[in-house]
């Protein structure tokens, strides 16, 4: 034999049995596990993990495997990032693969939601360099469909934040007279009586029993004597100041024929020590820090007396200027002011809205739930008061509820130039950049809103659709949404989306959709049907989703 000849077969057989000169052998699909598999869609992407087990005596030492995983559905392919590993022979940066042990690899898929999506293979493509040349193994399938339960918040349920009228039918208001005392009296003088505030407490306390739109709720009397004194005589003091002011209270409503006045109280404070801190903190009075120090420190009337008069160079002119102040009582009358009542106002508003005020036209719209109307009462509001931003971003709310959300947006522009510092109109303009997809722009809208009672719903569908289910769950706090159940079954909080799903106030086709996910997560078949059939009922469109919706996949759906 050929001394060269015999040498090639030597070096040969030896590429071979070292794993060198073969080409690589097929793929299995045993070789690879996929979380989670059925793949599931976290936000609006469609992540998970591919592990690759790896055989000893497979991987060829001289051999680059690139893989791709693709998705395939309808009839198209998406392909993620590649990954690569290498041979213990090749030169390079890649994950290197024993041939004598095998290896592990770890490959990290991401896709772009498509609702086509739901029926769909996940397989790796394998492309082999080795020696120069290039060549491709057959594909292998690793995963089945996609389960889509994420995809279903949605931000065109969120309530957008409504600009709340001031309106209010009852407006309480109360006026009040003081009457003087002079240091250890409790005789009411006369020209207390003729003051220019007491004269206008009796009008107005006049007017409210002549006036069917008012009503006198209570009249109260407070009693004072100043801190002077002891607290001996001055309670004796403040009681019958007390005892005079509401004899002169009663008989003046009998004189003036006032029957309907609610309750009249009286009571009395022996020494006015709030009131004397109050003024000497407001004055400028020499050593009033001095005079407060005492205060704060002793906390024994007797003892704060006897310190106060202690310091004789402010004694004088706290005599003179702080303490007559504390000797008075205080006649309060508490007067309701009665709106117009609710069918008033429809009625005004269909005869003559210009009769109303801006906030009565508002509160119109929130007594009817047919929303065709509440875009009329808000057009009228926007013509009569276009300069308020709330009848804007009401009308804004109504059109996004119809689904117009472009003119709505319009709206909740118009709304924000008018009044930028609108927390409602930042909110309902990041809605509709949620709604839009534009995330950036929705979290730096929503940062401008804080406060907003309506927040919280559309914080947790951004954070649903970012995938952080967790901090959704903490916007929605109480909220009894479709949304927020849905939040909880992907957080896998069963009980907690049941109590949800049970507290929608307006259930819908939906409702019942993810209640029926919720039988299956839990195994409960009867949920699963019962609920399904009351969606269908209600939306026709279900029965597909549902049949090819692997939520239910080991459940007999034919009898729908």
């Amino acid at each position: 034999m050929n001394s060269k000849f015999c040498y090639a077969l030597i070096l040969g057989s030896a590429l071979v049995f070292t794993g060198c000169g073969k080409k690589m052998n097929q793929f299995r699909a045993d070789y690879f596990s996929v979380n989670p598999n059925p793949l599931e869609v976290v936000g609006e992407k469609v992540p998970a993990t591919v592990t690759g087990k790896i055989p000893g005596k497979f991987f060829v030492k001289n051999a680059e495997v690139t893989v791709t995983p693709y998705l395939e559905f309808n009839g198209t392919e998406i392909a993620s990032t590649p990954y690569t590993f290498q041979g213990e022979k090749v030169r390079g940066n890649n994950p290197v693969i024993s041939y004598d042990g095998g290896g592990t690899v770890t490959i990290p898929v991401s896709y772009n939601y498509n609702p086509e999506m739901i029926k769909s293979n996940l397989s790796l493509a394998f492309t082999v360099r080795q020696g120069g040349k290039q060549y491709a193994l057959p594909r292998v399938k690793v995963a089945d469909g996609v389960v889509a339960t994420a995809a279903l918040a949605d931000a065109a349920t969120v309530s957008p934040a409504i600009a709340p009228d001031k309106f209010q039918r009852i407006i309480n208001e109360k006026f009040d007279a003081d009457i003087k005392f002079l240091i250890n009296q409790a005789n009411i003088r006369d020209g207390q009586l003729r003051t220019a505030e007491m004269n206008n407490l009796h009008q107005e306390i006049a007017e409210a029993n002549e006036d069917n739109r008012r009503e006198i709720k209570e009249i109260n009397i407070t009693s004072y004597a100043s801190p002077d004194g002891g607290v001996e005589l001055n309670t004796r003091l403040a009681e019958n100041r007390e005892k005079n002011t509401k004899s002169y209270v009663q008989n003046k409503l009998k004189k003036d024929n006032i029957s309907e006045f609610g309750e009249l109280t009286a009571n009395f404070t022996p020494q006015d020590w709030e009131g004397f801190q109050r003024l000497v903190a407001a004055s400028n009075i020499q050593d009033k820090e001095l005079i407060l120090s005492v205060l704060s420190m002793y906390k024994d009337p007797e003892q704060r007396e006897r310190e106060i008069r202690n310091l004789s160079s402010v004694f004088d002119q706290l005599a003179e200027e702080i303490l007559p102040q504390l000797r008075y009582s205080r006649i309060t009358a508490s007067i309701d002011v009665i709106g117009k009542s609710d069918e008033e106002i429809m009625n005004i508003y269909s005869l003559n809205p210009k009769a109303l005020s801006v906030d009565e036209i508002l509160y119109a719209a929130t007594l009817t739930d047919n929303n065709d109307k509440r875009l009329q009462i808000y057009d009228t509001a926007i013509e009569l008061y276009p300069k308020d931003y709330r009848a804007y971003n009401n009308l804004g709310m109504c059109q996004y509820i119809d689904q117009d959300y472009e003119a709505a947006e319009a709206n909740f522009a118009q709304a924000a130039r008018l009044a930028p510092e609108s927390g409602e109109a930042q909110m309902n303009l990041g809605l509709v950049s949620l709604l839009n997809k534009n995330y950036k722009e929705a979290t730096a809208k929503f940062g401008n809103a804080a406060g907003v009672p309506a927040l919280g719903d559309a914080l947790g569908v951004y954070y649903m659709k970012q995938g952080d289910y967790n901090s959704a769950i903490r916007a929605f706090g109480d909220s009894k949404t479709n949304n927020a159940a849905l939040a909880q079954i992907l957080n896998k909080d069963y009980s907690k989306a049941k109590n949800t799903l049970s507290g929608v106030v307006h259930p819908n086709a939906t409702t019942f959709y993810i209640t029926a996910i919720l039988g299956a997560r839990t195994n409960n078949e009867k949920m699963v049907m019962n609920n399904l059939r009351q969606a269908i009922k209600l939306d026709k469109s279900l029965a597909a989703k549902a049949q090819n919706d692997l939520e239910f996949a080991k459940f007999n759906l034919r009898n729908l």
